[in-house]
């Protein structure tokens, strides 16, 4: 990381040539030269016109060499780019000038080490250092350049550079890393814009991947949570494959000095300037851990812990070379335990929240639904995997794989949903092992449910005489209860209300199960929960949520609307909170710069007025053992809203302690 922050020391001969040029006599403090002039590299310099940047001779610490460059002109020991990277000057005797149509650094012996090799020809030229960074090659006064520096990028990306692939002027730029961090000359790695597939940023050793960032898959890359949006830099991507155009840039916010640097081991960072501390502060560094290293858990792996780079097969799948897999080394990936998925009754295994897998060997369809997406690949027994991508003017198109699925790992931010084709067996096999569970399940929930409902039967008999007739379901219990007064919603209702639960509608996914935006015929936003088959929660929460939330009212406690049960359906039915959770906000690198310290006090006061009234306040004391970040919603107007009671705990007006056989919570 240090090699990134602080390198290219300017020697303190470069630094005393600067003072006396700034303030001699024959020195250029201009921004440009035209047609026919020159200037002395070891007296001279270029400075843009707010005096941001110098183009000038330097020579970096320890090195014999000299070198036409670009630095910052304010901060120090930060160059930008190199022109002469790898024909260097012996010593600091040249002129760069404005010959023909091109700008030439000629050596003190008046041999050629750089040029511009400008393509076109122009009538009132001018070489200019603009205060972007950027050395232009233009006729004067025109917005139109002949020849840039930013389309021939060294180590560094500054904001309104672009790297990838653009049809129309012919290049793929991107970015060559320093030797080291003392020699500007071309090192071994290069970062940049591929497009065998979906467009993805790459960094390569040679031919070699080293990191991949994640397709582009229509609004943002897949899996790259660091690629996001702040208060300090925006990315941004220009795709159309059509045109075979490709080009990733950003742009600087709020007046920040931005820059991303690829270092001489191969690591990249987006760095800013602290002006108070005088020093480049890294926002992201890229790999960042063990599983951003490219194929570590090799074909058909997933990655699943980022420290330490822990890998597993894919559902399907096991290890290709066990022994080398229990000695963690497991770059051999995996194979499918049965092959037989073409004709035979295969289907596919969702793996939710990942980075998805490179993209050489895929087609993309757009405006396809998820299900005409599942039957396309089910269909064609050549397609490995398929998912749905985001497109930028709205809607869905469906991506499938034909290749090798590498490169695959779970994600926090930006992370998708895989739907990987696996054989008949499997599936047979996860519904098998689901029904014994189920029954298991079913069968002690049901002796448990028998021997409570006969202890309440025997107390209702001693106590008032009164008889009830056992229900099949919790859910139908729950309906009879008297203290339960809360809408029943029937499945129709909330089908409708979520498009039959569309992909587009789904809007997270907890313990519980996955949860979608709805809304009902009165024009009410609302939120389902539905609970999914494999919950960690089930039947017991999901009683537990009803019972406990239906007889709570405070403004700082998520409002439940009402419940549906049908068959194997079990939903609940929230208030929408259109802000989701504050947690969202927290961990975003641009969102949390919204809350400012009031807002943030009145957030905590709003939810401890909800403790109090759930410890003191209301008619039950209810301790809710699962309160985080990702519990607490937010309103409209930003009001927290304490959700998620499947965990909470009832206490009497008088029980002070209670003991538990279950470790729940957070």
């Amino acid at each position: 990381m240090g090699e990134l922050i602080c390198r290219c020391k300017l020697s303190s001969f470069l630094f005393f040539s600067t003072i006396i040029a700034l303030f001699s006599t024959k020195s250029l403090a201009i921004d440009s030269i035209k047609a026919g002039e020159s200037i002395n590299g070891s007296t001279q310099m270029l400075i843009s016109p707010a005096k941001k940047f110098v183009l000038g001779i330097f020579n970096p610490q320890g090195s014999k060499f000299h070198y036409l460059g670009i630095w910052y002109n304010n901060i120090p020991q930060t160059v930008v780019w190199v022109a002469n990277r790898d024909n260097p000057l012996v010593n600091s005797s040249a002129h760069l000038v404005f010959k023909g149509e091109n700008i030439v650094l000629l050596n003190q012996t008046g041999g050629i080490l750089w040029t511009s090799n400008s393509p076109r020809s122009l009538k009132e030229r001018e070489v200019q250092l603009l205060d972007t960074g950027n050395l232009v090659l233009r006729e004067t006064g025109s917005q139109d350049y002949a020849w840039q520096s930013f389309d021939y990028p060294s180590d560094t990306l500054l904001p309104g550079m672009k790297l990838g692939w653009d049809s129309k002027t012919g290049l793929n730029r991107k970015l060559t890393s320093w030797k080291n961090p003392n020699d500007p000359s071309s090192g071994d790695y290069t970062y940049g814009v591929e497009m065998d597939g979906l467009p993805q940023l790459v960094v390569r050793k040679g031919p070699i991947i080293t990191f991949r960032g994640g397709p582009w898959y229509g609004k943002r890359f897949s899996g790259s949570g660091d690629l996001r949006a702040t208060a300090i830099y925006a990315p941004k991507f220009d795709y159309n494959g059509d045109e075979h155009r490709a080009l990733f840039s950003y742009e600087a916010r709020n007046n920040f000095s931005v820059r991303l640097v690829l270092g001489a081991a191969g690591l990249f960072q987006q760095l800013y300037w602290v002006e108070d501390g005088e020093y480049w502060y890294p926002l992201y560094t890229l790999p960042g851990d063990g599983c951003d290293v490219y194929g570590i858990c090799g074909e058909f792996g997933v990655c699943t812990f980022s420290l330490t780079a822990e890998c597993d097969c894919m559902d399907g799948f096991e290890p290709k070379w066990p022994d080398d897999w229990e000695m963690f080394r497991r770059s051999g990936g995996c194979v499918r335990k049965d092959n037989r998925t073409c004709g035979n009754g295969e289907g596919f295994k969702r793996i939710s929240s990942v980075k998805f897998p490179d993209s050489s060997g895929y087609f993309v369809n757009v405006n396809m639904s998820i299900q005409d997406c599942e039957a396309a690949c089910l269909n064609n027994c050549s397609c490995l995997a398929y998912g749905i991508m985001e497109l930028p003017n709205g809607g869905y198109g469906c991506v499938t794989w034909f290749h090798k699925l590498m490169d695959v790992k779970f994600v926090v931010y930006n992370g998708q949903d895989l739907y990987v084709r696996v054989a008949a067996s499997e599936l047979d096999s996860t519904n098998k092992k689901l029904k014994v569970a189920v029954s298991v399940s079913v069968a002690s929930f049901l002796g448990f449910l028998g021997f409570v409902i006969c202890f309440i039967l025997g107390r209702r008999r001693k106590d008032r005489g009164n008889v009830i007739t056992p229900e099949i379901t919790a859910g139908e219990i729950l309906a009879q209860e008297n203290d339960v007064e809360m809408p029943i919603y029937d499945l129709t209702t909330i089908e409708a209300a979520t498009d039959n639960f569309s992909f587009s509608n789904k809007i997270g996914e907890g313990g519980f199960g996955p949860v979608y935006k709805g809304k009902l015929p009165c024009g009410q936003e609302i939120a389902i929960k539905r609970l999914a088959g494999g919950s960690g929660q089930g039947q017991n929460e999901f009683k537990n949520e009803v019972t406990l939330i239906s007889q709570l009212q405070h403004r700082n406690l998520v409002k439940l609307l009402g419940f549906c049960i049908h068959k194997e359906e079990t939903l609940l039915v929230y208030e929408y909170m259109p802000n989701k959770s504050l947690d969202h906000f927290l961990f975003d690198n641009e969102k949390r710069y919204s809350l400012n310290w009031q807002k943030r006090f009145d957030i905590i006061i709003g939810i401890s007025r909800g403790l109090l009234y759930l410890h003191r306040d209301s008619r039950l004391r209810i301790i809710h053992r699962d309160l985080k970040v990702s519990n607490i919603l937010l309103d409209s107007e930003m009001n927290p809203k304490i959700s998620d009671f499947g965990m909470a705990r009832m206490f009497g007006e008088d029980q002070t302690t209670a003991k538990t056989k279950r470790v729940v919570g957070t």
